[in-house]
């Protein structure tokens, strides 16, 4: 499930900015769908008459979408899944262009029995290559348990912060440490640096299928792009989130 939305205040409608002929939601998508295993992509969206677009663009291109609440994306989450329920949900973001399906399908491998939650807890990864893999069962529980405003916004923050409950697993790089880089789209910096990414590898190499390897090869020889985003700093989203918590309603299971 990839969330997405046209009310960043950081970035205004940034997932329907278009880079080589694209939204970056676009690219998501097709990015994602490279997935070997996955059983089906849905965007998940508001009902904020804003992110029509979203809905529109998802129809042409074939992808059911999930709509609901605009502050508890949990509730999102788990009435899409509800109608779903696929054994384990993934929550992809759309801001993520640079996402790489042959780590999804590392991770999905890797993935242990009995589960509940699976992500970069030890973010070893670049930021903007995330992976949250949680188990139905364990939505579900979040969903009825988090009474916190950032759980309730910030998906499998509840399952994460309660190990005594959930079984976690750590998803680690394969290659090192590369969590310095920053490949996420927040900020117009973000999204400079992503434009001169997908103009290298799509205009000048002719290649859309490029990989997160390729991508670190790239900035390693292209150290002032790799610059443009350098001073903004990780998990801002959540970090505000989390300053400006308060206790919420649950809703209703009924």
């Amino acid at each position: 499930m990839i969330q997405a939305r046209c009310g960043s205040s950081r970035l205004p409608n940034k997932v329907l900015k278009e880079i080589c002929g694209k939204t970056l939601l676009q690219h998501m998508i097709e990015r994602v769908q490279k997935s070997k295993i996955i059983d089906e992509v849905v965007v998940v969206t508001s009902i904020e008459k804003n992110n029509l677009p979203i809905i529109k663009l998802c129809s042409e291109l074939g992808v059911r979408v999930g709509v609901g609440s605009e502050e508890d994306v949990l509730d999102r989450y788990y009435q899409t899944a509800k109608l779903l329920r696929p054994e384990y949900v993934i929550r992809l973001t759309a801001d993520c262009p640079c996402f790489d399906a042959g780590l999804l399908d590392e991770a999905l491998y890797q993935l242990n029995d009995g589960t509940d939650y699976m992500g970069m807890l030890s973010q070893s990864f670049a930021d903007g290559l995330d992976i949250q893999i949680i188990s139905f069962k364990a939505l579900e529980k979040s969903w009825k348990e988090a009474n916190h405003s950032f759980e309730r916004e910030h998906v499998t923050q509840y399952a994460i912060r309660h190990p005594e409950i959930f079984k976690l697993q750590d998803f680690v790089s394969p290659i090192g440490y590369f969590g310095d880089h920053r490949w996420t789209v927040d900020e117009p910096e973000d999204f400079m640096l992503v434009e001169h990414i997908y103009n290298y590898f799509i205009n000048e190499r002719k290649n859309d299928n490029f990989t997160y390897k390729d991508i670190i090869e790239y900035l390693d020889n292209h150290p002032d792009i790799k610059m443009l985003n350098s001073q903004f700093n990780r998990d801002e989203g959540l970090a505000k989130s989390i300053r400006e918590d308060r206790i919420v309603s649950i809703p209703s299971s009924i």
